[in-house]
């Protein structure tokens, strides 16, 4: 139980900001002889409690900058082109790098949550998926 609990926090790190990598705690827990179930189940948890939070979080921002982004051209620019793009832009949710600010960004942009749960939480599940492959 002890593996699962690190895998799952592992998960949720490099779901954060936080420059942390899961994949390589993933498939050391495949290669340790842990469950492929057990694997993709925690580590998949943790990466999409992590996106919540990040949505969440990102929400909060709006909250406290809306005035600021709404008065700007700048900001009502952003702002149109992500409600434009912006559930387009977390098909590369997934990515290093690139993907946990992607989710922070759609609560920021108050993106339908059902919306970035069914696209961000299913590519997160579907890269541990497609790692199971990989042992």
């Amino acid at each position: 139980m002890l593996e699962e609990f690190a895998l799952f926090i592992s998960a949720f790190l490099a779901a954060t900001i936080l420059p942390f990598s899961s994949e390589v705690v993933f498939l050391i827990a495949l290669e340790s002889g842990m469950p492929h179930v057990n694997a993709l189940f925690f580590a998949s948890s943790g990466n999409v409690f992590a996106i919540i939070l990040n949505y969440f979080l990102g929400s909060l921002f709006y909250f406290k900058t809306k005035q600021r982004l709404k008065k700007s051209k700048t900001g009502r620019k952003s702002l149109l082109f992500g409600y434009r793009y912006g559930y387009l832009a977390l098909l590369l949710s997934w990515l290093p790098i690139i993907g946990d600010p992607l989710t922070l960004v759609a609560g920021v942009l108050r993106l339908k949550f059902l919306y970035f749960i069914l696209i961000a939480g299913v590519l997160r599940v579907g890269r541990y998926y497609f790692l199971t492959f990989m042992i």
